[in-house]
């Protein structure tokens, strides 16, 4: 199984938890763990950051597709079923229209069409005014976690000096 990471993910922790200039491990084990293929995004979210002028862009520049997935066929058949749950839930035109033009329903149907997990901070909403990605994850049927339920599972560890 791999992991699907949200664009939150970078942005946060370049800007709380895992900044570059004192936790440059995070950002390590998000390539050693690229490279034995279990951390990925994809390319929508790879623009969303890029556009930035700062270090995650430089980052992610950096990084291209080997981290941030193109589309394949095999999503047409996913777009088209988080297209149908998203239209059927509720929600208003205005954040159905919204979801559909974002990087969220791309990347929901991307784990959808591979069978990968959704990594985001957000949280399910029962709002009818925004469709976020757990919920669109639960609708349908692919499994959405934390970037610390990730890292937990993953047993990342990000230890000073040698280890025991």
């Amino acid at each position: 199984m791999a992991y699907l990471l949200d664009a939150n993910v970078f942005i946060q922790a370049k800007n709380f938890h895992y900044g570059f200039d004192f936790c440059p491990a995070f950002w390590d084990w998000l390539i050693a763990s690229n490279e034995a293929q279990k951390v990925f995004s994809i390319e929508k979210v790879g623009d969303e950051i890029e556009d930035g002028y700062d270090d995650l862009a430089t980052w992610a520049r950096q990084r291209g597709p080997h981290v941030f997935l193109k589309p394949d066929a095999s999503m047409s058949i996913a777009l088209g079923s988080v297209s149908i749950w998203a239209t059927g839930q509720g929600y208003e035109p205005a954040a159905v229209n919204t979801f559909l033009q974002t990087a969220d329903y791309y990347l929901v149907a991307y784990a959808l069409a591979h069978g990968h997990t959704v990594v985001t901070h957000e949280i399910p909403s029962s709002s009818s005014k925004k469709i976020k990605i757990p919920n669109a994850c639960i609708g349908v049927g692919i499994k959405c976690m934390t970037p610390f339920e990730m890292l937990r599972k993953e047993r990342a560890r990000f230890v000073l000096g040698s280890q025991p």
